[in-house]
């Protein structure tokens, strides 16, 4: 009897022992729980014999039970990289479209080949599928799936409409207009310039250049001409919309009756203030240009939409005593955008950044939570899998419920300490010593009785 006492010891012993070791070994593992042998003693009694005087029947292994407690963070520069800071999985899935899932802390995610976001072992992150706002459509597991990041972003969209909100210097010198050349600073007072887009997705610059006549202040107005070039080429306004600048009262004052051009062909919009600095018409000031394909400014390339026109939005602009400035320069055309950025906020939701300034908010990370996180089945590669024991998976969004926040750019360490696990190391060899010098006393006793005569 004894010596299986002393045997369910040393047995026991071996398991802290090997309990111990594991933690050691995973120390640096990303998102590994540390585990803890659980014992329970061995006692066996029958209504026929004496409990008072029954010895027990040694030790036996009831668990090992894995601490779910937090680890602490690991920043980096992986952007993909994630950790849940507070309670909740990560679903993963082997194959694309399996409802067969693992759950795992380890947030170490990665593109696959087909840009779709895998952990190490390239099991595919399972998200929520949302809507244009970035709003979740479902919380549901069963409609959870991998995430895969577009390389581009949309389809190219010309540019219609361009806003420009700004102050003319009201302290500054005149300039004759019919001088106007855009290669020559000393001809124009102020200019700006904004990208736009043809239907192709093809960049062309939008220059307006801003030059004050001789003798620009009559009857309490202040006039300027406005020009525009696109790719350097001179884009006339369509006279339905914009005023052309000229002196038809041959009193040296640009007004706009009459349609009028420079030697060098620059046609010019006439754009006028107040006396408080206020501009003189509809807010915004309305200016559509002429076609920019041919039989118009000719400056898109073949196949591009010839008849694209571009409308001038001039929002409350004015003309103070202050230096000129340019306060919005905006344009609603695209280009087609190319990857540059992968987000993931404290909410799970992925953004995806491309080069056309567009960010596309493509799924939301799906986390699950269960009523018994110890009864998880172990699956390797620091994944667990549910059991009857752990209940059901429960899923939910980041930063909601009893569901942690995701901190992207880090990654959750393991949660063993290793100084706790060294002390406990020495003292299961210790135990594992006491067991086994009961074992050899229990031996010296049996051959003190097999050398009876």
């Amino acid at each position: 009897m004894s010596f299986n006492i002393a045997l369910s010891g040393i047995s026991s012993a071996q398991k802290d022992l090997n309990t111990t070791a594991n933690n050691i070994a995973n120390v640096n593992t990303t998102g590994f729980k540390e585990s803890r042998a659980e014992f329970a003693d061995v006692y066996a009694n029958s209504i026929f014999s004496n409990s008072k005087t029954a010895v027990g029947g040694g030790v036996t292994t009831s668990q090992v039970a894995q601490q779910f407690h937090q680890g602490s963070m690991a920043f980096t520069n992986n952007s993909l990289d994630m950790a849940i800071n507070g309670g909740g999985f990560f679903v993963t899935s082997s194959e694309i479209g399996s409802q067969d899932h693992s759950y795992t802390r380890a947030g170490a995610f990665k593109f696959d080949s087909n840009n779709y976001i895998v952990d190490s072992a390239g099991n595919y992150l399972q998200t929520f599928p949302v809507d244009k706002e970035g709003n979740s459509t479902s919380v549901s597991l069963t409609t959870t799936k991998p995430v895969q990041i577009p390389d581009t972003a949309g389809s190219p969209v010309k540019t219609d409409n361009v806003g420009i909100q700004m102050n003319l210097n009201a302290g500054e010198g005149t300039l004759d207009p019919a001088a106007f050349d855009p290669d020559d600073p000393e001809t124009f007072n102020n200019s700006t310039s904004v990208t736009i887009y043809d239907s192709l997705g093809e960049p062309h610059i939008l220059t307006s250049y801003f030059v004050r006549p001789p003798n620009a202040a009559h009857n309490n107005e202040s006039n300027w001409v406005a020009f525009y070039a696109v790719d350097g080429k001179p884009v006339d306004v369509d006279p339905a919309s914009g005023e052309y600048a000229t002196d038809t009262t041959g009193d040296g004052i640009a007004d706009s009756t009459a349609k009028a051009e420079n030697a060098a062909g620059w046609k010019g919009a006439a754009v006028s203030f107040n006396a408080t600095g206020g501009y003189e018409g509809s807010d915004p000031a309305v200016i559509t240009t002429e076609a920019l394909g041919v039989g118009g400014a000719n400056v898109l390339g073949p196949g591009a939409d010839g008849s694209q026109k571009l409308t001038l939005n001039f929002n409350n602009p004015t003309q103070f005593a202050s230096p000129f400035e340019v306060t919005e320069l905006t344009q609603d055309g695209t280009t087609v955008g190319r990857l540059t950025n992968v987000e993931v906020g404290a909410d799970g939701l992925i953004n995806a950044s491309y080069s056309n300034g567009s960010t596309v908010p493509l799924a939301r990370v799906a986390l699950v939570g269960f009523a018994n996180e110890q009864g998880l089945t172990q699956a390797g590669n620091t994944s667990w899998k549910a059991s009857l024991d752990s209940g059901p998976a429960l899923a939910g969004e980041a930063n909601s419920g009893t569901f942690g926040s995701i901190r992207s750019s880090a990654l959750e360490q393991s949660n063993v300490d290793l100084t706790t696990e060294l002390v406990d190391l020495i003292s299961a060899q210790r135990n594992f010593q006491a067991n086994s010098r009961t074992l050899e006393v229990n031996n010296t006793l049996q051959q003190s009785i097999l050398q009876i005569r």
